[in-house]
């Protein structure tokens, strides 16, 4: 993992953002006199513009003591690398939120069903829910768990993305499946490129594991093992941070998502009908307004009947926090275009980048640290 971060890092394309921050003063309002009282020009009037005069050639000198001072480019540590030219500047993405059954033959079948729709509505980036082969239990995980690196009849679900990846030339981010490794069991979603291969593999980092009496229980721990790393990946349609379900509310992971210069953060996910309906769309806005890039999330559609009933509402946000495609909570297929240039417009229409306090606060990736 060291060497392929050490190689995303020393990419032509990774420069680092070390921009300088800018203070905005407003000028001293004087009381006006009125216009029938003055009908020439004044002591005070020649007072107050040789004081306009004087303030903005102090606040010129003070903005760029202050620029130095703030430092920016020292919030994020190593510094921010700059945001890539992406290789498509608009496209179209899929969410396809599932319905999922006990039958992993038919939840693979019916993923791929769906997958062909949305390539055949103009998608060119595709997504599932967060376990979408399987019940989300506990009981399930270990049952319908696949070894993903053995692949083939070792694993049937991510055999059928890459193949389907292939042969319509799209990419895929697969939602997530439970995956096997020895005796470890890790909640794994696949991103798969146009050419059916497996690109990275994020294992989900931050376990649900969350009590709230009288609404909902649930120990991911207690069968699942953390992953370990961040997951950022170079696709055919950019750069994409990873991230799954409770992962969403870490902001300091898409933070770092945004400090690799990636244009879209990814996050299958399950929320619940109590967290879902308070949180679910308020952490995605809040994630894409926080960094300015793009937020898609994709959960399985509501069954009532199941153990865990999932809140649905799959979405896609724009770099201003704002909603740009979303569901309700039966099945669906959410088609949605991203445009990219939108980024850049809203980083210099808010330019947070340029007015962070690295001279007060600052963010570590330890991972990009640890491999320089």
């Amino acid at each position: 993992m060291k060497a392929a971060i050490s190689s995303l890092i020393s990419s032509k394309n990774l420069n680092f953002h070390c921009s300088r921050t800018t203070l905005l003063h407003s000028k001293p309002v004087f009381p006006r006199s009125p216009s029938f009282l003055s009908p020439t020009p004044t002591k005070t009037h020649q007072i107050r513009t040789n004081f306009d005069k004087t303030s903005r050639i102090h606040t010129t000198h003070f903005s760029s003591i202050m620029a130095s001072s703030y430092k920016p480019e020292q919030a994020r540590a190593p510094p921010a690398l700059s945001l890539p030219a992406p290789p498509v500047t608009k496209f179209k993405i899929g969410l396809c939120q599932l319905s999922v059954t006990p039958d992993k033959e038919r939840n693979i079948a019916h993923a791929r069903k769906a997958i062909e729709e949305a390539a055949s509505k103009g998608a060119q980036l595709i997504m599932l829910p967060e376990i979408w082969n399987s019940p989300y239990s506990n009981d399930s995980f270990p049952v319908y768990a696949e070894d993903i690196d053995a692949g083939g009849d070792a694993s049937p679900s991510t055999a059928m993305l890459s193949e389907v990846a292939r042969l319509l030339k799209i990419t895929i981010v697969g939602g997530s499946i439970p995956e096997r490794v020895r005796d470890k069991l890790y909640n794994t979603c696949c991103i798969f490129g146009s050419d059916g291969k497996l690109k990275a593999k994020h294992r989900k980092i931050h376990l649900f594991d969350i009590d709230i009496p009288g609404k909902i229980t649930f120990i991911e721990s207690k069968t699942l093992t953390a992953g370990q790393s961040p997951t950022i990946v170079d696709t055919e349609v950019g750069r994409i941070g990873v991230g799954i379900c409770y992962d969403l509310r870490f902001q300091e992971l898409a933070m770092i998502y945004a400090a690799r210069g990636a244009h879209l953060l990814c996050y299958p996910g399950a929320f619940n009908m109590t967290t879902g309906p308070l949180h679910w769309e308020l952490l995605q806005r809040a994630r894409a307004a926080d960094n300015q890039l793009y937020v898609a999330t994709c959960s399985p559609a509501r069954d009532a009947g199941a153990g865990y009933v999932a809140w649905g509402h799959s979405t896609l946000v724009g770099p201003f926090g704002e909603v740009l495609a979303t569901a309700e909570h039966e099945e669906t297929i959410v088609i949605a275009e991203i445009d990219y240039s939108i980024i850049e417009l809203r980083r210099t229409n808010l330019p947070l980048q340029k007015q962070r306090r690295g001279d007060l606060y600052q963010l570590v990736d330890v991972q990009r640290l640890n491999s320089e």
